[in-house]
């Protein structure tokens, strides 16, 4: 069984920062793993927001190319995600993903609201 829990979300204003975090547990190896960020705003599909590899590579979708930043900590089993120049068209569920080979594991997601 694995657990995958976000927290860090909330109501910020535009411009404003947050960062996001995705603790895991259980029957994994946490660093052979690649881990996502994923992010659904009402009346849209799950979109791929930004993702780093067992590696460390990192692929960011185009619009937040420059304000989001995806990093990862295996000696605490946490994935990151620092959120800077928020946007309302950020506002959204944010949720975590695990992925390796047949293995593809959710967290319940973290609501990111950015408004005035």
């Amino acid at each position: 069984q694995v657990q995958l829990v976000e927290s860090g979300g909330g109501l910020v204003q535009p411009g404003g920062s947050l960062r996001l975090s995705c603790a895991a547990s259980g029957r994994m190896i946490f660093s052979i793993y690649a881990m996502g960020w994923y992010r659904q705003a009402p009346g849209k599909q799950r979109e791929l927001v930004a993702a780093i590899t067992s590696g460390r590579r990192t692929n960011y979708a185009d619009s937040v190319k420059g304000r989001f930043t995806i990093s990862r900590d295996n000696a605490k089993n946490t994935v990151y995600l620092q959120m800077n120049s928020l946007k309302p068209e950020d506002t959204a569920v944010y949720y975590c993903n695990s992925r390796r080979d047949e293995y593809d594991y959710w967290g319940q997601g973290t609501q990111v609201t950015v408004s005035s």
